[in-house]
């Protein structure tokens, strides 16, 4: 491939491509906009889950990349505490304690890394079928929720696009240690 064939497009074409590979769902190309969103964020779930996959438990805790604190078993901690928080706790209103997160310590998702990490992954799954559920129940992308925080209103759609953001940011740290932990790329 030549400089002038490599375009966004072929970059596009080259991730639908890796997502036979791996086993992710391919990207759709058409549809409407609950489906491509909700497709979207699957496939960044997914992609993060290939990151952590054949890693020993006791590297998942390694903070690879100094001075940072990101380790993949804190970016699971802390991905299982998203996805309660915007579904669970904000969108459905569910009455339920923040994962990994407290005012006196905002930042043990990824400080407090004494738990198993088989369940932290575990936990964090379970979340993401939550949030699934949630999603597939609400009536448009327009149902709107209030921020727990600001009170302003928010809809579906915005916590959707919000919550690919965030794993679209998070796979760029997890694809950096996962490489300095053992080399790996590419997923």
């Amino acid at each position: 491939m030549t400089a002038k064939d490599y375009t966004p497009l072929a970059r596009h074409i080259q991730l639908a491509s890796a997502s036979e590979r791996t086993g992710r769902p391919e990207l759709p190309r058409t549809g409407g906009e609950r489906a491509t969103l909700t497709a979207f964020l699957d496939w960044h779930r997914e992609t993060f889950a290939l990151k952590c996959a054949g890693v020993a438990a006791d590297r998942m805790s390694e903070k690879a990349v100094p001075p940072s604190g990101l380790s993949l078993h804190g970016l699971v901690r802390h991905l299982a505490g998203v996805e309660r928080w915007w579904f669970r706790q904000h969108f459905a209103g569910e009455d339920l304690p923040t994962l990994h997160y407290s005012d006196h310590a905002p930042d043990q998702d990824f400080e407090w890394l004494d738990g198993d990490v088989a369940e932290a992954l575990a936990l964090w799954r379970g979340e993401c079928e939550h949030a699934r559920r949630i999603v597939a129940a609400a009536p448009s992308l327009d149902a709107t929720c209030r921020s727990l925080v600001t009170g302003k209103e928010m809809s579906l759609r915005f916590i959707l696009v919000d919550l690919i953001a965030e794993y679209a940011r998070h796979n760029g740290h997890a694809d950096l240690l996962r490489e300095r932990i053992d080399g790996a790329t590419g997923f």
